[in-house]
């Protein structure tokens, strides 16, 4: 369905730095996992935290506060009201197996 033009109806992602991926739902952060042990990160500081925006990074160095979604190359910016929390940089943008959003950690 690479051509669909329809309204979107999923409402997960999933956004993976080098090290994690970050499973959104809704621009909340729902779990995070680690990469390289397959494992869920429990108690991780994404995890209940809204997505603000994000940094976008230039080729000189520099950065910029951008407030719609993020894209490849970005970092993410999470806030709760309380303690911000800024990932690495994002290697690519994915949406979950049905299976996986089944094996979600619940709180």
């Amino acid at each position: 369905m690479a051509n669909f033009n329809g309204h979107e109806r999923r409402v997960h992602k999933v956004f993976v730095t080098r090290n994690t991926e970050y499973h959104v739902r809704k621009g909340v952060c729902v779990a995070v996992r680690d990469r390289h042990s397959g494992r869920w990160v429990n108690g991780h500081a994404a995890v209940q935290k809204r997505m603000e925006g994000s940094l976008k990074f230039h080729g000189h160095g520099g950065y910029a506060p951008h407030f719609g979604e993020p894209g490849v190359g970005d970092a993410i910016y999470f806030n709760d009201g309380d303690r911000d929390l800024i990932t690495s940089k994002l290697e690519r943008i994915d949406r979950p197996e049905k299976h996986t959003v089944a094996l979600y950690p619940k709180e």
